[in-house]
């Protein structure tokens, strides 16, 4: 049985690409959920550096993660959505990314 695995990716947006970028990653997002079989959520900042944003993404499992980014990484629309993105958009060097999973639940006897 495969399980859930969760894409953290954060990143600065540049100031002065504010706009474009809340646009850039909308589109994203809907591109990404109409399109592959993993769902994906902005997350916006609450606290701490104004600028900073995330992504997350769920997968069934981690062979399911490399399956579907393969099958990002050869569509041509999405590649030209997150290549401005990453260009253009967002501070270079303020991407992070980490993969979580859930714990499995102890058996109690």
């Amino acid at each position: 049985m495969a399980m859930p695995v969760y894409v953290y990716q954060t990143f600065e947006i540049k100031q002065d690409k504010f706009l474009e970028g809340i646009e850039n990653l909308q589109a994203i997002k809907k591109y990404r959920n109409e399109n592959f079989d993993h769902t994906i959520e902005i997350l916006a900042p609450i606290t701490g550096q104004d600028h900073t944003y995330a992504l997350i993404s769920t997968y069934e499992g981690l062979a399911e993660m490399e399956f579907q980014n393969k099958k990002m990484f050869n569509d041509e629309e999405y590649k030209k959505l997150v290549s401005c993105f990453f260009l253009e958009n967002i501070l270079q060097g303020s991407m992070n990314t980490q993969l979580y999973r859930t714990m499995s639940e102890k058996k109690m006897d």
